[in-house]
């Protein structure tokens, strides 16, 4: 049986056994992913923040290594996009679904909910809250994306294999890495890829209801959520059959407009001083407290330990888990570029848009429960967005706006994401058969809509850190690799090691 084959199948089964469970025993579940998540975050916790941090390590050596003039391409390759198209789409490869849900919603948690040093509804604890939203959605999400998107457009344009995960282990497996170990591998990244897609989606159908609960009265419940997912999934079908690429790249251009719509909105119509004040302070605040956030674990406080738990280690997993679609996404438009030149504008620029966002939407509605105009706080995480949006001018329009660009978003990952599926279970095929997409699309749906039923978004975040543990050990041994293959090659050329003195 061919590899994609037996990838394909053993996913394939594993993910639909999952699905009939919890359509079957939605409360058996919903206990089961509960006790492994309670499980993995009290004993492994230690270990995400490590191994988070390690990849942010390898992205800094790289970016200052000799190493880094290195293309990730044969050498007289150019890249295929201009720099700001580049740049624009990298944006679009982050700016997801996560970031609307979360935009207004993280911040004013942190704030007032549940600080993370214990300070709520202080100056302090609002600073505390940007400065944790922005460890976040900074460079340790980023460095998991690139090094995951390095070793693949390394060993794929550089060295000329298939854009599998299992083929950035030959350095280091061998012969075993296109044998049965490098199919487990391929397995643990498909499964690991559909639940990270599944729960963003998950997370796209709950804000859909939830605005349209705030703003129509429209039930909140597993009914409406299923009809949003029927919905956008007639509309995904629709664009995966036609194989129009242009119709992908005008949904993606759609994207950024609304997106830049949704914020310039916020940020003119908002505390416009305000925000940029606290983007400013913000920034100083992170990097400053950078190295010691990286490895709070808070062994002697629960409270503090709980709070890590249910933020950060959720973080660290959803972007690990969501690193294998993303990865091939950035791997595929980066081809031509230097490794130092990757690193600089994958690692920096989508992040500091992030804390731009972040500072907009959070701050926004911390300003408004700060100075006691609106209790944004007393609102679900999926309506907390639509109670800021109503307190500025043009609030019909801008909810609206953002309802759209949700659906928008739901769209195209679920398109990205089931091709990049069908290409994970097809030995790495350029051009997986609509058929099959279709079919990874369906699932994706089903399981996102499973996750809901068994449990909402709990089972969701539970679900996202027990696929996360397998393939992060999958990402440690993809990075040695990458660096061993790295090093060779830089001897081979004659870089990336000091000269000897002669004698």
């Amino acid at each position: 049986m061919k590899k994609g084959s037996v990838v394909f199948i053993v996913s394939l089964a594993v993910l639909v056994i999952l699905c009939i469970a919890g359509i079957l025993a939605p409360t058996a579940l919903e206990n089961a992913t509960g006790a492994i998540q309670f499980y993995i975050t009290n004993t492994f916790g230690w270990y995400y923040l490590i191994i988070v941090t390690f990849f942010v390590v390898i992205c800094l050596y790289l970016l200052i290594s000799p190493l880094g003039q290195i293309k990730l391409g044969k050498q007289e390759d150019k890249p295929e996009f201009s720099r700001l198209t580049w740049l624009a789409m990298l944006f679009s490869a982050g700016m997801g679904i996560g970031l609307v849900f979360y935009g207004t919603a993280e911040p004013i948690s942190h704030y007032i909910i549940s600080s993370p040093t214990g300070m709520e509804g202080t100056d302090q604890g609002m600073k505390d809250a940007m400065r944790f939203t922005f460890f976040h959605w900074g460079i340790h999400a980023w460095a998991i994306y690139g090094i995951v998107a390095l070793c693949l457009a390394y060993f794929t344009f550089r060295k000329g294999d298939v854009g599998l995960i299992s083929v950035t282990l030959k350095p280091l497996l061998g012969r075993y890495a296109s044998g049965s170990i490098g199919k487990v591998i391929d397995i643990i990244a498909v499964i690991a890829t559909v639940i990270g897609v599944a729960t963003t989606l998950g997370f796209g159908a709950v804000q859909i209801n939830g605005g349209l609960s705030y703003l129509y009265n429209i039930p909140s419940n597993i009914s409406s959520q299923f009809i949003i997912v029927a919905i956008v999934t007639v509309l995904f079908i629709i664009s995966a059959v036609s194989g129009l690429e242009k119709g992908i790249k005008i949904l993606s251009n759609a994207n950024m407009l609304l997106a830049l719509g949704l914020f310039l909105l916020v940020f003119i119509f908002g505390p416009t001083l305000f925000i940029l004040n606290l983007f400013t302070d913000t920034i100083g605040l992170y990097l400053q407290n950078l190295l010691n956030m990286s490895f709070r674990i808070a062994p002697l406080n629960m409270e503090k330990r709980n709070w890590i738990n249910n933020w950060t280690i959720f973080y660290w997993a959803w972007w690990i888990a969501w690193s294998p679609f993303v990865g091939i996404f950035i791997a595929r438009i980066s081809k031509g570029r230097t490794i130092r030149e990757f690193v600089t504008y994958v690692l920096f620029i989508p992040a500091v848009i992030g804390f731009l966002w972040f500072s907009a939407f959070g701050g926004s509605a911390m300003l408004l429960e700060h100075e006691g105009v609106s209790a944004i706080s007393k609102y679900a995480t999926e309506e907390s967005l639509f109670a800021l949006l109503e307190n500025y001018p043009l609030s019909q329009l801008s909810s609206i706006l953002a309802i759209v660009l949700i659906a928008v978003f739901f769209i195209t990952s679920a398109d990205s994401g089931t091709f990049v599926l069908g290409m994970m279970t097809t030995n790495g095929s350029q051009n997986p058969s609509s058929k099959l997409k279709i079919l990874w699309g369906v699932l994706l749906a089903a399981m996102a809509l499973v996750l809901l039923y068994s449990g909402g978004l709990q089972a969701l975040q539970n679900t996202m850190i027990i696929a996360a543990l397998p393939f992060s050990v999958v990402m440690g041994l993809m990075t040695v690799s990458f660096l061993k293959a790295l090093n060779k090659e830089g001897k081979e050329l004659g870089i990336g090691r000091l000269k000897k003195k002669k004698a």
